[in-house]
């Protein structure tokens, strides 16, 4: 993997640049990274999954994030086509994480108003419990069923309230969180302005049909403007790193 951007680099670790890179939290949430794949034409799955677009690269990049986020927030639907589990973090990764402080692995924050998840789900691990975001209004057997298996974090009335459920986050300790989608839940972090990093991997490759786009909201907003930081090459998969400005 190369660096093409802002100056080349011939040979690069994707897990040392990320662990590198400045990511101050703010003062009452994470600091919140998204991280998306889509191919040149804008799909961001192939079948309905986003891993016919990646390889090795991506999986570099996507694994390096992972390596620095206290916490990963992925929407429920997210969760089950892509067949969540546990984190897999490599030892001397762990390591590095305790050095900083950090928890040995991310945890998982599945984010659902609806708690159509089924509890007996390969996500609900119980060596690495993982938290449900959702809302008072949200039906509580299915709530109860899941509070077996997982941590229930109530974050607004009727419908879950983001910003409450990332202060709940920072308020334990969480001081980045990775958002990996999907979609819709990426454009609900987008309407309410808490994305502070876009990691945007494009793979080289036209897909077509109908696939949808990497932010989708049905809410109208001022456009997010981010700058570009940093861009990675490898075997034509480009990686992005864009920072919100201000």
């Amino acid at each position: 993997m190369e660096q093409i951007f802002p100056s080349p680099v011939d040979d690069v670790d994707p897990v040392a640049l990320v662990a590198g890179e400045e990511r101050p939290s703010p003062i009452d949430r994470p600091w919140i990274v998204s991280n998306m794949i889509s191919s040149i034409d804008g799909a961001v799955a192939i079948d309905g999954v986003s891993g016919g677009l990646g390889g090795a690269g991506d999986k570099a990049v996507f694994s390096a994030l992972r390596a620095v986020a206290d916490v990963i927030v992925v929407a429920s639907g997210t969760a089950v086509a892509e067949n969540y589990g546990r984190p897999q973090t490599p030892e001397h990764i762990q390591k590095s994480r305790i050095e900083r402080g950090q928890a040995p692995l991310p945890r998982i924050a599945i984010v659902s108003s609806s708690l159509s998840i089924d509890p007996d789900h390969r996500v609900f691990d119980p060596a690495a419990r993982p938290m449900i975001i959702t809302h008072d209004k949200s039906p509580h057997e299915k709530r109860e069923a899941l509070a077996a298996v997982a941590d229930i974090v109530i974050a607004g009335e009727a419908e879950v309230d983001l910003e409450a459920a990332m202060n709940d986050l920072h308020n334990n300790g969480a001081r980045c969180a990775l958002l990996e989608g999907g979609p819709t839940l990426n454009g609900a972090f987008a309407a309410a302005d808490l994305i502070d990093e876009w990691s945007m991997s494009s793979a080289p490759v036209i897909v077509g049909g109908t696939e949808g786009r990497t932010v989708r909201s049905n809410h109208s907003f001022e456009p997010r403007h981010f700058r570009l930081e940093r861009t990675l090459h490898d075997e034509g998969f480009l990686f992005h790193r864009y920072v919100r400005q201000g």
